[in-house]
């Protein structure tokens, strides 16, 4: 049996990384890397991010992770023939060799390290690959008719690991790697900048590869993205390239990644008719103050129990201090106690489905968007309802994990995440 690091349990096989030949911008055929990049297919927020994305680059990688046409067959068929038609144009080309890619990220005081491969796709039983998030059905169908249309993993998903504390292995490749040269340089409007390195050395591989090997990974951000892996890896026969699926690995006992919450925005809901719904279940305040300060007024609510914020008519709403009889109708008492207290589990089970009778699945009448301001500022123009979520801790969600215990969907919000269009993986040669 392998041996783990600290945090990580005994697994029978961990982490199978593997070297690909990257596909990346060709500087010269686009007006900056930086101008190419994306944040992840989810975080975009649209349809304002979007167009702001498409109008940055003609190559803009949103164009392949978010193609936009009238059906979803024809944004998936438009997708692959962009990137056939970049391919082809040398926009996008294959390294000469397979390699593993460090990757760091600098920004806003925070220095993140880790290394890109295709991992081995592997079931949450198996115990190498942590979920700590359910999924909706809809999403997955979306991204695997995106993959299989142009044969390709377009973004990494970020995975993290925990290990030793100590220079050796993975962590010893990474920190050298990054005092050579990069492949490529670049700072995004964010203010982060991104570097990239290949490692093709057999002997650097093999380090990286032995070490990853006695550890598990705890998806960070990606959960729609590693289900789609997994049903098709079960489309195709194996051994075949849909075996593996990009991602970033980052050791968070070296790098910490920062977790926030992702909120929820209720299209088909006015604040009006959400605050009489909850009337005798919650407690609710209403503040008239700036968003900064009504959220550093539910972190402090938050630490005494669930709570959670909601706007959309010019001002802000603290909701705590559920009813135990509301809790108690409505929360499955088969979880843990750590699963039944979250924030998100309450909002869900009691609130969505109990009170407001919300479907959690449906994009007409929920979307989780990440920006906070950005979920106040669409409600307030749609009529709706935001409800603004306090972050869980780390710690919560890996030991979740590690009882097989999922969270609801959309329950956090890892980062700094990747950003998407520095290094492609395609799945036919």
């Amino acid at each position: 049996m392998n041996t783990a690091g600290p945090g990580d349990v005994p697994v029978r096989k961990g982490l199978e990384l593997t070297p690909f030949r990257g596909l990346r911008y060709d500087p010269d055929r686009v007006g900056s890397l930086a101008a190419v990049t994306s944040p992840p297919y989810d975080v975009v927020v649209r349809p304002d991010g979007l167009l702001h994305l498409e109008s940055a680059d003609p190559y803009n990688i949103v164009r392949l992770i978010l193609p936009q046409a009238a059906t979803p067959a024809a944004r998936n068929k438009q997708a692959a023939e962009t990137l056939h038609h970049w391919l082809t144009e040398g926009v996008l080309t294959a390294d000469a060799e397979p390699g593993l890619y460090v990757y760091e990220q600098h920004g806003g005081g925070l220095l993140q390290r880790g290394v890109i491969g295709a991992l081995r796709v592997s079931e949450p039983s198996e115990g190498v690959v942590l979920p700590h998030e359910d999924v909706m059905p809809h999403v997955i169908a979306d991204r695997a008719a995106l993959m299989r249309a142009t044969s390709a993993n377009l973004e990494p998903l970020l995975l993290t690991y925990r290990g030793n504390g100590s220079e050796a292995g993975a962590t010893a490749v990474i920190e050298r790697t990054a005092q050579r040269p990069p492949l490529l340089c670049t700072t995004t409007e964010d203010g982060f900048s991104h570097r990239l390195w290949a490692v093709t050395d057999p002997a650097e591989l093999a380090e990286i590869q032995g070490d990853l090997a006695r550890h598990q990974a705890l998806i960070a951000d990606g959960h729609h993205r590693w289900a789609t892996y997994l049903r098709l890896r079960a489309e195709h026969a194996s051994p075949s390239p849909w075996d593996y699926g990009l991602v970033l690995l980052v050791d968070t006992a070296r790098y910490p990644l920062r977790v926030r919450a992702i909120h929820r925005l209720l299209h088909r809901l006015p604040v009006s008719e959400a605050l009489s719904a909850l009337s005798g279940l919650f407690r609710v305040r209403h503040l008239r103050i700036p968003l900064t300060e009504a959220l550093a007024a539910l972190a402090d609510t938050a630490c005494a129990g669930n709570a959670f914020l909601l706007a959309g008519d010019g001002a802000f709403h603290l909701v705590d201090r559920p009813s135990p009889d509301l809790l108690t109708r409505t929360v499955p008492a088969d979880r843990p106690e750590a699963w039944r207290t979250l924030d998100a589990t309450v909002l869900h089970a009691a609130l969505l489905e109990n009170v407001w009778r919300i479907p959690e699945d449906s994009p007409e009448h929920i979307a989780y968007i990440h920006d906070t301001a950005a979920t106040v500022e669409k409600a307030e123009r749609d009529g709706g309802t935001a409800v603004l979520m306090h972050p869980v801790r780390e710690e919560v969600v890996r030991e979740l994990a590690r009882q097989g215990v999922t969270m609801p969907r959309k329950s956090t919000s890892f980062g700094p995440k990747p950003a998407s269009g520095l290094v492609l993986r395609a799945l036919t040669s």
